[in-house]
Parts: C-alpha cells; structure tokens; sequence
C-alpha cells in the first residue's frame, strides 16, 4: 500500500522513537491496533464531557485531544516501524487501513454526542463519520483501479485529526467560560464541508487518470 507523504516522519524524535519500538519488536500491527484503543479512549472522554460540570469537562476535553494525538502517532509509527525493522506483513496492508477507518467514526461520532446545545450535533458527527469513510474509499477506489492513491485534502485524515484536536482544546477553554459547544460544532461542521470538497477532487482525479489511458 501506498504510504501518505508525511514530513513528521523525517524529524529526529519520530527516528529516535522507532529505532526503540524496533528494538522492543513491537510489532507494526500491534501499533495499528493501539490506535483504535486511543481512539476509543478518546471517544469515551467525550461522551463523558457531554453532562459534566465545566472543570471536569475541560480536563476531558483535553485527554480527548492528546488520545487523538496518540491516535495519530501511531498512525505514524506503525509504517516506520515495519519498514525500519523489516517487520512487515502480509496482512499488514489490513492493519494499517482498517483500523483508521473505525478510529475515524470513533472520534467524530462520540464528538457529535458531546455536544449538548445544539440537538442536530450528533446527525452532525455521523455525517462527518461517513464523509470521512468515504473519502478513504475513493483513495483506495484509486488505488484498485491502477491508479496513484490521491491522499490530497482539505480534510484528508491528518487535517480532521488535527482540526479535531484544536477543537477539544478550544471548546475546553471557551467552556470554562459558559461558550461550550461551538468550536466542536464548528470543527464538524467544517470537516462535513472539507471531506465533501476532497471526494469531489478525488473523484476527478480517478476519472482523468482513466479518461488518460
């Protein structure tokens, strides 16, 4: 499988933390699976923020952002490893794309359910799910058809997870405060626009890649 061009795996700390993992032999697919745990964690500090009081529910937000960045690194690390430690699979084409796809629905659903003041937020966290899905699919529709595998945003999984991460932190704050609801609401809202623009380019770029043949 393709690999998504990522500049953070050049920096010395990634190097350093694979050339551990590796000398552990802690599998790739070990690493993809823990993924989902973070994400799960994740989805689960945001259900909880959903009735708690402004304290509470700041601090959850903000394990919820660093569950998404510990999602994210081992999103990273898994690849650097089985290449690293010459460790990949034959499955692992499987582990390194299935489990994003159900840490994807994970954060972005459970981020519509921790929205309290606006009733259609959780139809908003399912509709970024699927937007997110389905942008994978259509890479990976690329990819089957012969094609190079279009990772191009805006919203491509790095760019959801990061703006997701933002979000925590900044409903967090605005919280505390008594403005909850509006970064993460706005985030989703974002993302459901994002994923739509890059399904369209994606789409587009399949349909010239096999009109160039």
């Amino acid at each position: 499988m393709e690999r998504r061009p990522l500049k953070t795996r050049e920096r010395s700390w990634a190097k350093a933390l694979t050339r551990v993992l590796v000398r552990w032999r802690v599998r790739p697919n070990t690493i993809s699976l823990f993924s989902v745990v973070f994400a799960t964690l994740a989805g689960l500090a945001f259900l909880a923020s959903r009735t708690a009081d402004r304290g509470p529910r700041a601090a959850l937000l903000i394990a919820a952002a660093l569950c998404i960045q510990l999602r994210l690194l081992c999103n990273m690390l898994d690849g650097m490893v089985a290449v690293e430690g010459k460790m990949a699979s034959k499955v692992g084409d499987v582990f390194n794309d299935f489990p994003d796809r159900v840490a994807d629905v994970v954060i972005l659903v459970t981020a519509g359910d921790a929205i309290l003041r606006f009733s259609f937020a959780s139809d908003l966290g399912w509709c970024a799910a699927v937007f997110a899905v389905m942008t994978a699919y259509i890479r990976l529709l690329g990819g089957s058809l012969n094609l190079q595998q279009d990772f191009r945003g805006p919203m491509a999984k790095p760019h959801r997870m990061a703006t997701m991460t933002v979000a925590a932190l900044l409903d967090a704050v605005a919280g505390l405060a008594g403005y909850r609801d509006y970064a993460l609401t706005a985030v989703l809202v974002l993302i459901v626009i994002g994923a739509s623009v890059t399904m369209v380019r994606r789409l587009r770029r399949i349909v010239i890649g096999l009109r160039s043949r």
